[in-house]
């Protein structure tokens, strides 16, 4: 619910901890005593809101949001593995998002990983500034896991939440990369300085829209007195730390349902030539489509003239948009 908070300014006072709807009573005490990262975490929910619609704009669950709590309706409130993806990309925004604001200098409490210096095996210097993704991923770890926490993390959602919370900051941490800069005469690299790096977020969204794809059904199990989530189908392999894991089969889709937040595939544009998700068969579920013949201005003939200037002709041609009955 941060991330579609237009009406409040930056969240620089306790009172407006209390004014943000959605929040659970021991995260607004984690905000009135951090305030100065709170602009972050909503940030970093945005980011999330805006990857999720991103990876899934050509599926029936676009990831739409809606002006009630909770902003994706039921679609989150059911162990689906639509709500694990929301699950990991939020977990993994809020810590992106800190990060980010860590290295930038806008945060007081952290700064760049002062831990990465010294010589590499692979003869390098460590120097610069290094992504402080330990602070980031602990942040996102106590802000946005407490809220299973506080229900007792031993039922069946609460445990698939954690596992999917802690999948979304893996496909960070499992991702950093080290960049570097040469530093020598006229550009040689007689030696170079590197630094580690976040991957970006596009790449963060990728990941976890595989392990989507490849999510594990999963039921509870007790392994001595602690209770799990294992496969329901015995014969798959256990689940990693970074995969997804889900409980409930998904609805289809296909019809409006406001009262489950589900907006269906009417209106929706298609692709006539797909076989996949994405095509008209099985986008508009059968119901059919409509076609409508479309003028588009494109830019055309581009010629670049010195110095310096690149002039185009404005071309008009006609397309087909499809879109669901």
């Amino acid at each position: 619910y941060l991330a579609k908070l237009s009406s409040v300014g930056s969240i620089s006072e306790e009172e407006t901890c209390e004014k943000l709807k959605g929040l659970i009573q021991r995260q607004v005490q984690m905000c009135k005593r951090n305030l100065e990262v709170m602009d972050s975490v909503r940030r970093g929910a945005q980011l999330a809101i805006e990857e999720c619609q991103y990876q899934f704009r050509n599926r029936r669950w676009n990831c739409s949001t809606l002006d009630t709590l909770p902003v994706f309706g039921k679609v989150v409130t059911q162990g689906t593995r639509e709500a694990a993806f929301v699950y990991a990309i939020s977990s993994a925004g809020v810590a992106f998002a800190v990060t980010r604001a860590c290295s930038s200098g806008e945060l007081e409490k952290c700064g760049c990983d002062r831990t990465v210096q010294g010589g590499s095996p692979q003869g390098f210097q460590w120097s610069g500034c290094s992504d402080n993704i330990a602070y980031g991923v602990a942040f996102s770890q106590s802000f946005v896991d407490v809220r299973e926490r506080s229900k007792g993390a031993s039922s069946n959602r609460a445990l698939m939440n954690l596992h999917n919370n802690e999948a979304g900051r893996k496909a960070i941490l499992n991702n950093m990369r080290v960049e570097c800069k040469c530093h020598g005469v006229s550009g040689s690299c007689e030696f170079k300085t590197c630094w580690k790096a976040m991957p970006p977020f596009r790449q963060v969204g990728n990941v976890l829209k595989e392990k989507f794809d490849g999510a594990t059904e999963v039921e509870q199990s007790e392994v001595g007195s602690t209770k799990v989530l294992v496969p329901k189908n015995s014969q798959f392999k256990p689940h990693t730390d970074e995969d997804l894991v889900y409980l409930d089969s998904s609805p289809d889709f296909c019809d409006h349902d406001l009262k489950n937040g589900v907006l269906g595939t009417s209106g929706r544009q298609c692709n006539k030539t797909s076989k996949a998700i994405d095509g008209c068969e099985l986008m508009c579920c059968g119901r059919g489509f409509h076609t409508d013949e479309v003028e588009v201005v494109e830019r055309c003939s581009c010629k670049f003239h010195w110095c310096c200037s690149v002039k185009c002709k404005p071309c008009h041609r006609v397309v087909e948009i499809h879109t669901c009955r």
